[in-house]
């Protein structure tokens, strides 16, 4: 018979002695060799006659191996089900005696899944924050689209660029009177009065004829990006190649045809439609944020280190990344930023705020599987086929590519059916709580929540910026990441443990937008690099209304039309 001992249970933490008896090992070996023996075909004997000494000396190793695995996965899972515990991560036996004859004893450590208990979340009260789209921001909408789709052309008759011209600008610039590369162009696009480049440049264009030179100098702000440049002076010699006016593009039928639709009310309906769904989802993000914060606080309980290791594993190397970019490109007057203050940060100190995180994310993880498990809470396969097509088609044109790498690889669903998962108990919470709707403008609704004033006594964390997929089939998340290295084999793990950590992985892996803030991962802005030309001044903000639009390009009126 198996011996059993537990060498440790302290917290979440247990350790077990296992010795199989011999006879048993001999048992199992001496019925694996049989077995083989009805399958081998050797010169000389009759199917099924090989004697056992000769199976032994060929396949005795290999036979050997395939037993001890078995044997401990087998009573691995035994002594799980028996003291009825739920690993949190997959127990990793480690085997220090067997010999031929004699008993095998291995030993193996694991973490448990914390018993969470009552969880009375009848009482909870959110605030859902809404706004309407009211005519007056679908105008606004349309009136956007027509800036944005605006021409340009050349004027009928020779004359100086003016405010709103697009000019074709050859430059070069020098600083301390050196000529710098990053600050020149042989072939720049311009309008004028945009505000792209640094003040004062652009006003010293205007009144300039095509063909015309003019020596421009400007002085950098003291805020610029670039420490080497700011306050200094530059000199630019310029050359005026092009000059094309602008063309409005009228709010009307003749612009929603150009669209592909049929005319400016279907246009109009489709930006209402749009701008109610962002709307929404804003809005659901937010009360879906305040109830993740709410939680957080309701519920503690001690978390699995090991969880906590992965989860970490997952963030820190996002977060060197976006610290190194930084670094690399904070004196690089082609990158608009704004100073990181992690960069000023003792590692240890970020490392031990980002753990924090880590453990955050996966307490509320864990609350949620338990929620959705005692609710009978689960993702249908309707659901999760859905999921799967939304997935593909974020990647136009790789969307077969996507479907094939899901059905390569199964563990990878977990990377949808978690979020999937989470959003149903999210909604079943928001079902039970009090909800009280405010009405809020649309530049309160749709601000990022990490930029305004903090309104808790905890400070915001920034937003995780995904890192984006070198390819479709290398694009996981951080339960995919964790389901892809499971062993497809038998798992010495009951099935209730199973499937509480495979839901367990939803909030690691909800979207960056709908991470409550301090159950995010802060990757400093690294922003796009713009294209060379004289350094440029940081473009302002958008506005919530702007943002809010629904047709910023002809993705919207494809949308619109289908």
């Amino acid at each position: 018979m198996t011996q059993v001992t537990e060498t440790n249970a302290e917290g979440l933490r247990r350790s077990f002695k296992i010795v199989v008896p011999a006879t048993d090992m001999e048992a199992r070996i001496s019925a694996e060799l049989k077995d083989a023996g009805k399958k081998v075909r050797l010169p000389g004997f009759r199917p099924g006659k090989v004697p056992v000494s000769i199976l032994k000396r060929r396949y005795g190793p290999q036979i050997t191996g395939k037993v001890l695995e078995e044997a401990v996965q087998e009573t691995v899972q035994q002594t799980l089900t028996d003291r009825g515990l739920r690993p949190a991560i997959q127990p990793k036996p480690e085997i220090t005696s067997y010999e031929d004859g004699k008993d095998l004893e291995y030993t193996f450590d694991l973490e448990v899944l914390p018993e969470i208990g009552a969880i009375d979340i009848d009482d909870l009260e959110l605030t859902r924050p809404t706004s309407d789209v009211t005519d007056e921001v679908v105008q606004q909408g349309l009136e956007r689209l027509a800036a944005q789709r605006k021409s340009y052309k050349a004027p009928s008759r020779a004359r100086a660029a003016k405010a709103e011209d697009r000019v074709t600008l050859a430059f070069t610039g020098k600083l301390d009177g050196e000529e710098r590369a990053e600050m020149s162009s042989e072939n720049q696009q311009l309008v004028l009065g945009s505000n792209q480049f640094i003040p004062g440049f652009e006003d010293q264009i205007v009144g300039a004829k095509k063909g015309e030179k003019r020596a421009v100098s400007v002085t950098f702000p003291d805020d610029y990006p670039s420490e080497e440049h700011r306050g200094k002076e530059a000199a630019f010699d310029v050359e005026v190649l092009d000059i094309e006016g602008p063309v409005e593009t009228k709010v009307d039928d003749q612009m929603a045809k150009d669209m592909g639709l049929d005319d400016l009310d279907v246009l109009r309906n489709a930006i209402r439609e749009r701008t109610e769904a962002e709307y929404g989802q804003a809005s659901r993000m937010k009360v879906k944020r305040e109830l993740l914060d709410k939680l957080a606080d309701r519920f503690s309980f001690d978390v699995p280190s090991g969880m906590v290791d992965a989860e970490f594993d997952t963030i820190w190397p996002q977060v060197e990344e976006a610290l190194k970019h930084a670094r690399e490109h904070a004196d690089d007057p082609d990158h608009e930023h704004e100073h990181d203050p992690d960069l000023d940060r003792p590692e240890d100190e970020l490392k031990a705020e980002y753990r924090q995180i880590a453990e955050r994310r996966v307490r509320l993880g864990l609350l949620l599987s338990e929620i959705g498990q005692r609710n009978n809470i689960q993702v249908t396969q309707e659901e999760l086929n859905r999921g799967l097509i939304a997935e593909a088609r974020r990647y136009p044109g790789q969307e077969q590519q996507v479907i094939d790498f899901f059905q390569k690889n199964p563990q990878a669903i977990d990377s949808v059916r978690a979020p999937l998962f989470e959003d149903k108990v999210v909604d079943y919470i928001i079902d039970l709580a009090k909800v009280t709707d405010e009405t809020v403008t649309p530049e309160e609704l749709l601000a990022d929540p990490d930029e305004e004033p903090a309104k808790e006594e905890k400070p915001k964390k920034a937003p995780a910026k995904k890192p984006a997929a070198k390819k479709a089939a290398a694009k996981t998340s951080a339960a995919s990441k964790t389901a892809a290295k499971k062993p497809a084999a038998k798992k010495a793990t009951t099935a209730k443990a199973a499937s509480t950590k495979a839901a367990a992985k939803t909030a690691q892996t909800e979207d960056a937008d709908d991470k409550p803030a301090e159950a995010k991962a802060r990757k400093p802005a690294a922003k796009k690099p713009a294209a060379k030309k004289a350094p440029a001044k940081k473009p302002a903000a958008k506005s919530a209304a702007a943002k809010s639009e629904a047709a910023k390009s002809e993705d919207e009126s494809a949308d619109g039309g289908a």
